[in-house]
């Protein structure tokens, strides 16, 4: 696959922006690994990633767990993004999020220093690395005390497996607790927040999550971005969820609130002579703190869309129509 030939994309050289408090210097879209080894094959992967490299994107995204639900245990998104950056040689081009903590078929949710230390080592082979730019408490297990997880987030750190650590599906208690601990004891910190956040997915995170993020000044990478698709304005009416695979995830959003936010995208796309997609990755982008959104592609079209994202500057009336669609 190559956009400059298909004339779907002029490679202009992203700007970079760094994460708060580390020095990684990443691109303002996160690619979402989750398809790799689920909906694309290693060959479309490495056509994908191809892209998206080519564009001037450097920052990927994964977890140990991706894709359990077709194996039972994972592995295989890392496993195919270790292959890609071995046959690239582009490692130092890179920066890698992967994470831990995740259920599948054979263990729940675990963070206690036992599962991390193993899982840490299990996730560089198949990334094929020497460390981890990003590694993240996956999801909480609710139970494993917080000085036992940072320890061992200590102890990676050290080692030199791992660059900075970061949370994602932790309770704001629970997080906070965490970052005031690493402070008093000098363990590892957060950085990072992944939430779940879009315009249809707002009150979680702007109630919970922002105040905490500005007083601790963390860099934000939304997941569901587009809402598990319903935000690029495919999925209309019912019929339309047999479109995907993950069609049926976006069902929720089919309701009053979700039709308008599609009409406000619309409006605005048509205006910035653009898709849904990319209106909808701007909006975040506008947010504050909002460093880049996760999201995947599984074809050109999907991904020439997303990286128009980074560029299109949304003005104020754009901001007010879509914050009004889509209120809560």
């Amino acid at each position: 696959m190559n956009f400059l030939e298909a004339n779907i994309y002029i490679n202009i050289k992203m700007s970079k922006t760094k994460i708060n408090n580390t020095d990684l210097e990443i691109s303002r879209i996160n690619f979402g690994g989750n398809v790799f080894g689920w909906t694309l094959d290693e060959k479309q992967s490495f056509d994908i990633l191809d892209a998206f490299a080519e564009a001037g994107f450097n920052f990927i995204d994964t977890a140990d767990t991706y894709s359990w639900w077709v194996n039972g245990s994972g592995g295989q998104s890392e496993t195919i993004i270790g292959k890609w950056l071995r046959a690239r040689g582009n490692r130092s081009e890179m920066v890698i999020a992967t994470k831990v903590g995740s259920e599948t078929k054979e263990h729940g949710f675990d963070i206690s220093k036992k599962h991390i230390l193993k899982s840490v080592d299990e996730s560089l082979k198949r990334l094929q690395v020497d460390h981890i730019d990003l590694y993240y408490t996956h999801f909480d297990d609710n139970k494993t005390p917080i000085e036992e997880t940072l320890s061992a987030y200590d102890e990676v750190v050290k080692a030199g497996k791992v660059r900075y650590i970061a949370a994602s599906n932790v309770s704001p208690e629970r997080l906070e607790a965490s970052l005031e601990f690493a402070t008093q004891n000098q363990l590892p910190k957060y950085v990072a927040l992944q939430p779940h956040y879009n315009l249809v997915e707002r009150k979680g995170y702007e109630t919970d999550y922002a105040p905490l993020v500005e007083k601790c000044g963390l860099s934000v990478f939304p997941y569901w971005a587009l809402a598990a698709g319903f935000l690029t304005g495919k999925y209309r009416n019912e019929a339309d969820f047999g479109k995907s695979v993950r069609g049926q995830g976006a069902s929720k959003y089919l309701n009053q609130t979700g039709l308008s936010v599609l009409n406000a995208l619309d409006e605005v796309a048509a205006k910035h002579q653009t898709k849904p997609a990319a209106v909808s990755l701007a909006w975040l982008l506008a947010q504050p703190n909002i460093t880049a959104p996760i999201v995947s592609a599984t074809n050109e079209n999907q991904l020439a869309t997303l990286i128009q994202a980074p560029q299109l500057n949304l003005d104020q009336l754009d901001l007010i129509l879509l914050n009004e669609a889509s209120q809560y």
